[in-house]
């Protein structure tokens, strides 16, 4: 694990499961550039904001189930049960990092956890086991989810999506999509899925994590997908979506 993503599970570890506050000024850089619409800019802000959270609950079971390092990005894909199970959320965060790496910039998306029973594929929404592969393959594989994207979901060509998606069988994590990329087609084509744009693109070996704004049944939302990859196919899919909140409600410039 690299310096940059044990700082990262650190403020996330420390400062919000742990409600070490001090944490913040440690694990921030000169400037905090906030993007989760109800929490202000800067150091400060992410106090101001995390100060009435630790307040309202007593006992935060936070796991960090997978971490993603490119560059001066780091991703996380964390299980929130909050007060043994008054809350559960799925977050996925992205930070951008700086020299010193120490966070400069953080996007977001919260949506709540379904248990496996609740799920249409019968699998859990993130946990599970985690394991990095094919590192030599980061490239690769980020070029693949980025004409994905484009192919399949801006330009809309869905016969393209054997290209992209394994036809030996897809494992979906989405709560709503059974397993397999027939079950996946037949969603995205009832629910009119476009992706106005996509934010950011990062990976390491064999998984990829994509950060973009997408318009479902006619709403927007942002949403973070990640993808295994084996052998140029897509196996395995997570994704969280959060729907966008209207814009008198942001504290700061919005989720991108």
């Amino acid at each position: 694990m690299g310096k940059k993503l044990e700082n990262v599970k650190k403020l996330y570890l420390e400062g919000i499961r742990k409600g070490q506050l001090e944490a913040v000024d440690m694990y921030t850089g000169d400037r905090y550039t906030q993007h989760s619409t109800g929490v202000r800019d800067g150091a400060d802000g992410f106090k101001e904001f995390f100060m009435g959270f630790l307040k309202r609950t007593k006992i935060r079971d936070i796991q960090i189930i997978r971490g993603i390092e490119d560059g001066n990005y780091v991703f996380v894909h964390a299980y929130q049960d909050i007060d043994n199970g008054v809350a559960k959320w799925i977050t996925t965060d992205l930070f951008d990092m700086d020299s010193e790496d120490k966070t400069i910039e953080h996007w977001d998306s919260i949506a709540a956890y379904k248990a496996p029973s609740e799920t249409a594929s019968g699998n859990d929404m993130v946990l599970g086991n985690f394991e990095l592969k094919d590192l030599d393959k980061t490239e690769e594989n980020k070029a693949l989810i980025r004409n994905y994207i484009v192919d399949v979901f801006q330009n809309g060509n869905l016969n393209s999506l054997n290209k992209y998606i394994s036809t030996e069988g897809l494992i979906q994590h989405n709560p709503f999509i059974d397993n397999g990329v027939d079950a996946f087609s037949e969603y995205i084509t009832e629910h009119e899925v476009y992706y106005n744009f996509v934010f950011n693109v990062i990976g390491q070996g064999d998984h990829v994590v994509s950060l973009s704004k997408v318009t479902i049944d006619r709403k927007e939302h942002c949403v973070f997908d990640i993808y295994r990859i084996e052998n140029s196919k897509i196996v395995e899919h997570w994704d969280n979506i959060e729907e966008i909140s209207p814009r008198e409600e942001w504290v700061n410039t919005g989720k991108f």
